[in-house]
């Protein structure tokens, strides 16, 4: 087992084979992105994975499959499985991968992240998590600080952006429908009625899908126009929510987004705010990738107004170099969490409560829970508002350069200049040209580029969140793009 006493010494011993077939699996790999077709790679896989390939011994049977056994080498076995899995997956932490929001996680993060695996805590009673019913909470705090927040402010460690969002409007349904009807929607469900959402047209799609979750209907999101820059219009959204008022419809939240995924759009928070005060509506902000910019003296400006919103989403396996999965979920006031209390007998009964032996589990919609807090407080301990800072200005540094040559090539269209750390851009040509030239790079391993589509045209984009990688390593993926796209056009010919 990798607790108790002895716990040390058997990880130890299976340390070094890891961090071999890690090391191995890298040679293997060669660059970025295992080479090959998807169905080529499947099949190679499932060759080596399956009963008989390899990856299992005892009769060529799976261990504890009817006539196998147990594997008689489990170092083995790790070192098998997990140099082929190091092989076969995309590396964040090489300069060439560059699609997603998907970080590069720091070291430090990762070895505490151990830690909380050995110990195997989960938040949803304190007899299970004793020092992390008091750890998370005490990140909250932190990060709420961070944000602007006042003393009363409260929040959850989530799995990301999505659930934090789900959260958000979970707890903006409550706030809309106790206002309209004096009822609890948690306890007495949703009443009869046209429920709206508002957030620009380019609204991360966990919105539309939350509102189908909290019963409202994707149909109930509201997109607001917004500008080529793909903030949204502040007055349109009031126009939107005097119109929907005057229909009748019950507006239950207004969606701002401090980061969008394609163009790292911020909306104007500020203004958007004043909005949501005046219609007395709910205003949760999603920064789940511009969160970060927070960390950063010369960036922080652009999330102005934050702190006025009634819940926020960050996410630190983003700009935070966290492994997945680090959200974060923030409200300003603490009671606004009532919607999430429960009491399971077996969990967090009112005496052991009583007694001081409280539980988390009416912060969150699940009940088992990782320790999640521990990477992240290691992470700020370690580097501080600061050390984390100057890794943003790093990210946002080398996409400023990104446009600059991309502009300086004449093959290579910039969409606009990068307000956080990603680039949008195309090659020269057709739209089924810049699709092909992405799959021609990353079935040959070279580069694992992103890809978008923003008024009906198909663009191509760099994530930057890696930093270590260096102006040079940019320059040379953009040659292989330019590479790739040109010998895309000459064989169309």
């Amino acid at each position: 087992m990798a607790g108790g006493a002895a716990g040390a010494e058997a990880l130890t011993r299976l340390l070094g084979p890891v961090l071999d077939a890690l090391a191995a699996g890298a040679r293997d790999r060669g660059g970025p992105a295992p080479v090959g077709l998807p169905a080529a790679l499947d099949e190679a896989w499932r060759d080596t994975l399956t009963p008989g390939g390899g990856a299992t011994t005892g009769g060529g049977a799976w261990p504890g499959a009817p006539g196998g056994g147990a594997t008689t080498d489990g170092v083995a076995a790790l070192s098998e499985l997990v140099r082929l899995f190091t092989a076969g997956s995309v590396d964040p932490a090489d300069p060439r991968c560059v699609a997603h929001l998907h970080c590069p996680p720091l070291a430090i993060a990762v070895a505490a992240d151990l830690a909380a695996s050995a110990l195997n805590p989960s938040l949803d009673s304190w007899d299970q998590a004793p020092i992390s019913t008091t750890l998370e909470p005490a990140v909250i705090t932190e990060l709420a600080g961070l944000v602007g927040y006042p003393d009363t402010a409260d929040g959850v460690v989530t799995t990301g952006g999505s659930e934090s969002n789900l959260l958000g409007l979970l707890l903006a349904r409550e706030h809309a429908v106790r206002a309209a009807t004096g009822t609890s929607a948690v306890r007495d469900g949703v009443p009869p009625g046209r429920y709206r959402i508002f957030g620009s047209a380019v609204t991360h799609f966990s919105v539309h899908r939350a509102a189908g979750l909290l019963g409202f209907g994707e149909d109930a999101f509201v997109p607001v126009r917004t500008g080529r820059d793909h903030r949204l219009d502040p007055e349109a959204l009031d126009a939107a929510l005097s119109a929907s008022t005057r229909d009748g419809e019950i507006p239950v939240a207004i969606v701002a987004t401090a980061g969008t995924t394609d163009l790292g759009a911020i909306d104007p928070l500020p203004r958007i705010a004043e909005v949501a005060a005046n219609h007395r509506t709910w205003l949760h902000v999603d920064a789940a990738y511009g969160g970060g910019a927070l960390f950063s003296e010369t960036l922080a400006p652009l999330l102005d107004g934050l702190h006025r919103a009634d819940s926020i989403g960050l996410d630190l396996h983003k700009l935070g170099w966290q492994p997945v999965a680090a959200g974060i979920f923030l409200t300003r006031a603490a009671t606004n969490l009532a919607a999430l209390a429960r009491r399971a007998e077996y969990l967090n009964p009112a005496d052991d409560e009583d007694a001081g032996y409280t539980s988390l589990l009416g912060r969150s919609l699940r009940t088992t829970r990782r320790p999640d807090a521990l990477k992240i407080a290691v992470t700020l301990r370690a580097l501080g508002r600061a050390g984390l800072g100057a890794l943003v200005d790093r990210c946002a540094a080398l996409a400023v350069h990104a446009a600059a040559s991309i502009t300086a090539r004449p093959e290579l269209e910039l969409y606009q200049p990068p307000v956080l750390t990603t680039v949008v851009f195309r090659f020269r040509g057709p739209d089924e040209l810049n699709a092909r030239l992405r799959r021609a790079l990353l079935s040959a391993g070279r580069a694992v580029v992103g890809r978008t589509q923003i008024d009906g045209r198909v663009w191509l984009k760099l994530t930057l969140l890696n930093p270590d990688a260096t102006p040079a390593d940019v320059d040379g993926l953009l040659r292989a793009v330019v590479v790739a796209g040109t010998g895309e056009l000459e064989a169309a010919r």
